[in-house]
């Protein structure tokens, strides 16, 4: 059942490469948006399926490949990973639809769309540290391509930033997965919680420092942010919303699957440190943000101080802030790629993403109304008003959160605030005032580019109203990963997990909120 969700894009993408050249761009788009709707559609019925109160692995695949270098086909999917992969293919879909029809060198293009989506959802099934390591790496030279070759002035540059730093993380990653089956004397790159528990504390800390940093290069952290910016600006409207919702969110999930689960006695260990290291990301986020006349920019930066709420969760590693990781994640990538292709859609009719000349598209004769209307609704979700989805992932964040770093966590309450400051001066100026007459009579944007903005922002409405519908997936899954945790890291001498709530409530959330 799994591996349909790999290898239907993949089947896709090579009917696509087969196809003769007289097929029409149109022609190719609408087989690449067909493939993913069926991968979307067979997610949707693995999600039917799955047991909510098992907290084992699922529909697991056990396949025998290089047993001589312990790399064996092993999937599985929890809660953890689950919505995940639902997302994977949701907003692919959204990519895919906000493609020009016209784009030069479709072929190329839509197989490299659906190779990423394949890549990404092996990465979240895998439960073979080698085999996560592949799939991790394979999404790394199609992005650089579809930044470089249908990306913007400096694409060149940007797309080779991205390359850089992608391949330092997957190397730190890679040396800390070959470093941790060395010492632990295991012959195979199973994933294995426990592998590291025979291990000296100080070569734990090392191995995790290497996880930390190749991981923190991919959501991404302050310092290790500054591919970003550029490769958002640079890249197309379609892989911006790839690239914010689903990529960097390969980096949060191996926190939580080979930082926190890995190295629990460890994680113990650092976690004050990287509490502060969220605090720092999510305030250097925001008060940038706040600098940037360019729309898109400012929605990246967005990102970096969004990003860090979920380092300061996992960091806590409460039943609570964990599932509010979960929530966070998926919360993120619908609002920011609502942003994006809201932004996409201005550029495309205005030619400009500059702030300080864009004004009044709010009008409503000669204006763009409902995009305006939805770019509000998306900043207020986004600075986590209550009825949206970014209401309910802040809170469960910081909720869970402040009972282990109730400074840290008041410190980054303050991102908050800010988000509202920097998305109102983007509204204020963008949308609000008088149109000048430069701006005027602007080309209509069809139902057709206002549909992936009204699904996105549909799903964020009924998320924030409804957020159980989300949260009894993942729930069982998160508090088994802090059982686990504080069983392993209160065995360290002067730990501070026995002093922790106990992870088990009576009463799920779940059934708490309905």
């Amino acid at each position: 059942m799994l591996s349909a969700l790999i290898w239907m894009p993949i089947f896709g993408a090579v009917l696509i490469g087969l196809l003769p050249a007289s097929v029409s761009s149109s022609r190719l788009r609408s087989l690449a948006i067909a493939s993913i709707s069926v991968a979307f559609a067979w997610s949707l019925y693995i999600a039917n399926q799955f047991d909510v109160i098992d907290i084992g692995l699922q529909f697991q695949e056990d396949i025998p490949w290089l047993d001589s270098l312990g790399l064996t086909y092993r999937l599985g999917i929890d809660g953890l990973s689950l919505p995940l992969v639902i997302l994977n293919n949701l907003l692919t879909i959204v990519a895919l639809w906000c493609s020009d029809a016209s784009i030069q060198r479709p072929r190329l293009y839509y197989l490299l769309i659906l190779v990423i989506n394949s890549a990404v959802a092996g990465a979240f099934l895998a439960h073979n540290l080698l085999l996560f390591f592949l799939f991790y790496e394979l999404e790394l030279i199609p992005l650089y391509l579809l930044i470089g070759i249908w990306g913007g002035a400096k694409r060149g540059y940007a797309a080779t930033k991205f390359l850089i730093y992608t391949a330092i993380s997957g190397i730190l990653i890679l040396m800390s997965f070959l470093g941790l089956i060395w010492l632990s004397g295991s012959n195979t790159f199973e994933y294995n919680p426990l592998l590291s528990q025979g291990l000296p504390l100080t070569a734990q800390i090392i191995l995790l420092g290497g996880i930390l940093i190749g991981f923190g290069i991919k959501i991404p952290l302050f310092p290790l942010h500054t591919w970003l910016p550029d490769a958002h600006v640079e890249a197309s409207t379609p892989i911006s919303v790839l690239l914010a919702g689903v990529l960097l969110k390969l980096g949060t999930y191996g926190l939580i699957r080979f930082g926190l689960e890995l190295f629990p006695q460890a994680w113990s260990v650092l976690a004050p440190w990287l509490a502060g290291w969220a605090v720092v990301s999510v305030l250097f986020g925001a008060f940038t943000a706040i600098a940037q006349t360019d729309m898109k920019k400012m929605v990246a930066y967005s990102s970096i101080a969004h990003m860090g709420f979920i380092l300061l969760a996992v960091a806590a590693a409460t039943p609570i802030s964990l599932l509010g990781t979960v929530f966070q994640m998926v919360s993120h990538a619908l609002i920011s790629g609502l942003l994006f292709v809201l932004v996409g859609v201005v550029y495309k009719t205005t030619g400009t993403r500059d702030i300080n000349i864009l004004q009044g598209l709010l009008t409503p004769e000669r204006g763009l109304p409902i995009i305006g209307s939805l770019m509000v609704m998306g900043v207020m979700a986004s600075a986590g008003i209550p009825g949206m989805m970014g209401f309910i992932s802040e809170f469960l964040i910081f909720r869970g959160s402040f009972e282990v770093f109730p400074v840290q966590t008041l410190l980054s309450m303050i991102g908050t605030g800010l988000t509202a400051v920097y998305f109102l001066l983007l509204v204020n100026k963008v949308f609000f005032g008088r149109l000048p007459d430069a701006l005027a009579n602007l080309p209509r944007v069809t139902w057709s580019e206002r549909l992936p903005g009204f699904a996105l922002a549909v799903m964020i409405v009924v998320l924030g109203l409804q957020p159980n519908w989300m949260v009894r997936w993942v729930e069982t899954t998160t508090t088994a990963a802090v059982n686990d945790f504080t069983t392993i890291a209160a065995r360290l001498p002067n730990s501070k997990t026995a002093d922790l709530p106990p992870a088990v409530s009576e009463t799920p959330l779940s059934v708490r909120l309905n």
